[in-house]
């Protein structure tokens, strides 16, 4: 099974999970709020119930507890110390500057497999550390860490400005046109591992946005131009052609 991952929008950088989380929670709350006035709530002897108030809206937040452990195999970094394995999601709660000047958390989304594709905020982490070495280094923590879901702003967005710029060159772009290959560069998918199941494992179509347009959601475009019904499902040495 593909590993829990955080996709961070702005810069396009992907943290793996060392392992996968036993269980996921999921929570929504509605928008409604009591009615009040001035002087307190609303409400009157024949009511049971307070009067409400339907703002729209509410909140939906993920609930994730995750182990990491330097006596596992798996990870990327060679360490003694676990906190350096969950450094990188304790920073998806810090506050940075984002590309439009905004203070906030950096946008993720929850990756897991082809199920699951969130995007949000993480809204807090909290681990509890256990055996630690005589110098009072951690080796094993549980992580667990809250997400708020945020509206997803990728779908809206128009075509990134090479691509239509190629379109300009080329004249009018019909529905189901493309441009020719003299107007485009051709990437071969690059494979390399194995994951738990023994499928081999390749690039993403978000990644290769991400290298040719440092925007990963372009991936949109390039699977229409490639004709790709799943963008999950590509095959090492495969052929796209990239504007």
């Amino acid at each position: 099974m593909e590993r829990v991952a955080f996709l961070l929008e702005d810069s396009g950088e992907r943290i793996g999970c060392l392992l996968n989380p036993e269980s996921v929670i999921r929570r929504r709350v509605a928008g409604v709020r009591p009615r009040r006035s001035i002087g307190g709530l609303l409400t009157g002897s024949p009511s049971a119930d307070d009067q409400l108030l339907y703002t729209g809206g509410g909140s939906t937040e993920l609930q994730l507890e995750l182990l990491f452990d330097v006596s596992i195999s798996g990870s990327t970094i060679a360490t003694d110390d676990v906190r350096d394995l969950t450094e990188p999601l304790w920073n998806l709660a810090e506050n940075a500057r984002s590309n439009n000047e905004e203070t906030r958390p950096p946008m993720a989304r929850f990756i897991w497999g082809k199920s699951w594709n969130i995007p949000g905020i993480i809204a807090s982490v909290a681990e509890r550390l256990e055996y630690f070495t005589a110098a009072g280094i951690p080796r094993r923590s549980w992580l667990r860490m809250r997400m708020l879901r945020v509206v997803d702003t990728v779908a809206p967005q128009p075509v990134p400005p090479r691509i239509l710029s190629v379109r300009a060159q080329s004249g009018p772009v019909t529905s189901g046109a493309r441009p020719s290959l003299k107007e485009v560069r051709v990437h071969e998918v690059i494979g390399g591992g194995t994951d738990d199941r023994g499928s081999v494992l390749s690039e993403r179509l978000d990644e290769i946005a991400w290298r040719y347009y440092l925007d990963p959601s372009a991936w949109r475009e390039l699977a229409r131009l490639n004709e790709i019904d799943n963008p999950l499902l590509l095959s090492p040495a495969m052929r796209l052609q990239v504007p």
